[in-house]
């Protein structure tokens, strides 16, 4: 399909954006295409498409179960008691609310590690966002348990290719303290024989460093790279208990970061990630939201505040982390991690837009929209989100919405009883 969204507000100017397939064919000057839809922007803003980053999100179905806890009181006898209930089909309609939750907020494309992922694979395709779906591989340092986990992502690699392409397969490893050291180099060589990302939680605690360096002598990043496992196709989540020295190690090897600030402060992991170092040692920083059991949402623009606001308190200094850097975390940077053509709107990437509803108080007198999006927006600001050049919502509504919300409100209770 062809579409042209004309007369829409584009870095300060307005001007029209042509769609070809799931492609920006131009922007500017005329279109030279047959136009199958054409969307009026007046009064709107295009901005790229957000990308989440770091998601689990099934957890959806455990919003507000079980705050305001102390960390291992609240994963030890509510989350994970709850997970271990999990099916496929809990996941499936979990998954949908996120996706419902993340159109309506101007998010294009996930990066998601959860069990049963078939089940976010098929509600991502249904939802016809874009996805990075990754198979959970958690072992507990058991060799039984690590063939089991080898077997499992041998096959869901396999299976994934039912899908189509804007929906990947990624290795989902889940953290060095419940990985065994075996089965982070299966991953490793698995990965790179197959071009395939790494999706990994990395240094989110002190506890987890101190425990790490009282069983085997050395903090994780060095150990990582001792084992070869450190590589561009690894995007690790939260990186908040890292050095200087680490952080060059991490950018010698092009790692990537995401950022996940409301998770980390809800969950008060203590410490603040240090952004201007990362900046410094060139890494690519980017944002998600974590689950929605320790965020409790899924809207990038509270992420890219909470993310700028956090750096200027810790630092003392109202320079660090700029607006416009914060929109790039959740757009650019976010697309280069998960190594997509996407987060720019410019002739050739991917067709993931989304229109900002400019006729808003909270975006009255718009002297700079990168500072509106990030200090003042919020979800609700969003009319339209375009996805590989298809229109998942326009004018704030998203077909079949109702029937999510009621669904998931029965299977969540059915969930908690189980």
């Amino acid at each position: 399909m062809n579409l042209l969204v004309k007369n829409i507000v584009h870095e300060g100017r307005k001007t029209n954006i042509y769609i070809e397939g799931n492609t920006i064919k131009s922007v500017g000057g005329k279109s030279g295409i047959k136009d199958d839809l054409v969307i009026d922007g007046e009064g709107k803003a295009a901005i790229p498409g957000l990308v989440n980053t770091h998601t689990h999100a099934a957890m959806t179905l455990m919003r507000g179960y079980a705050d305001d806890l102390e960390l291992h009181d609240w994963l030890e006898n509510y989350i994970w008691p709850i997970e271990a209930k999990l099916n496929p089909d809990d996941v499936y309609w979990g998954a949908k609310l996120a996706c419902l939750e993340m159109i309506k907020s101007g998010t294009t494309c996930i990066n998601d590690m959860y069990w049963h992922p078939l089940s976010t694979a098929k509600a991502v395709e249904e939802a016809d966002l874009r996805g990075v779906i990754n198979g959970v591989f958690i072992d507990l340092h058991d060799p039984e348990k690590a063939r089991e986990q080898k077997s499992v992502n041998k096959k869901l690699f396999t299976e994934f290719k039912q899908f189509p392409d804007r929906i990947m397969y990624s290795l989902g490893p889940h953290a060095i303290y419940t990985v065994s050291e075996e089965s982070l180099i299966w991953v490793r060589d698995f990965a790179e024989k197959n071009n395939l990302l790494i999706h990994f939680h990395l240094s989110e605690t002190r506890k987890e460093n101190e425990d790490f360096v009282k069983n085997k002598g050395v903090r994780p990043i060095p150990y990582l790279e001792k084992i070869g496992f450190l590589g561009p196709n690894v995007v690790c989540a939260h990186a908040v208990w890292v050095t200087k020295g680490e952080l060059k190690t991490l950018g010698k090897y092009d790692v990537k970061i995401v950022h996940n600030p409301t998770s980390n402060m809800k969950l008060a992991t203590g410490g603040v990630m240090p952004y201007v170092e990362m900046k410094e040692a060139g890494l690519t920083v980017a944002l998600g939201t974590d689950g929605c059991s320790s965020n409790n949402n899924l809207d990038m623009f509270e992420e890219m505040k909470f993310a700028a606001l956090l750096q200027k308190a810790h630092r003392w200094d109202q320079t660090v982390l700029p607006a416009k850097e914060a929109l790039e975390m959740a757009t650019e940077q976010g697309a280069k991690a998960l190594g997509l053509n996407a987060g720019k709107i410019e002739e050739g990437r991917l067709a993931d837009i989304v229109l900002i509803d400019l006729k808003r108080p909270e975006l009255t007198p718009h002297y700079n929209l990168a500072s509106d999006l990030v200090y003042s927006a919020n979800g609700s600001c969003v009319d339209t989100v375009i996805c590989d050049g298809k229109v998942l919502m326009q004018g704030g509504l998203v077909e079949g919405e109702e029937e999510i919300l009621e669904k998931v409100g029965v299977v969540a209770k059915e969930l908690i009883s189980r």
